[in-house]
């Protein structure tokens, strides 16, 4: 596996673990430990942006030219990876932090 196909993924479990940590911050009642928020959030990073990204059409922009205009970084920082990867992590965050609080009642 080459860097060009790492990196995506990475910005995306990256992106998914703040979004998860955001959300957890921000439903107190749910009471997560942190496995279960990074572990929602990586996870829904990477389903996110996946699906945020067939949403976009997922290749409108030629990743060669905006890898060579970010000095590497075009293709892994981009709509996708960022907004798909943060709001997967705090929705899947979220699901699960909704099905825990319900299991305890």
């Amino acid at each position: 596996m080459d860097m060009n196909t790492l990196l995506p993924i990475i910005v995306q479990v990256i992106m998914g673990v703040i979004g998860g940590q955001a959300v957890g911050a921000a439903l107190k009642q749910a009471a997560l430990g942190q496995l279960p928020k990074i572990l929602g959030g990586a996870i829904g990073g990477v389903g996110g942006a996946a699906i945020l990204g067939s949403l976009l059409g997922g290749g409108t922009v030629d990743p060669a030219a905006a890898a060579a205009a970010a000095g590497g970084l075009g293709s892994a920082l981009n709509l996708e990876n960022i907004l798909g990867g943060a709001g997967g992590g705090a929705i899947l965050t979220g699901i699960i932090g909704a099905v825990m609080n319900a299991m305890k009642k």
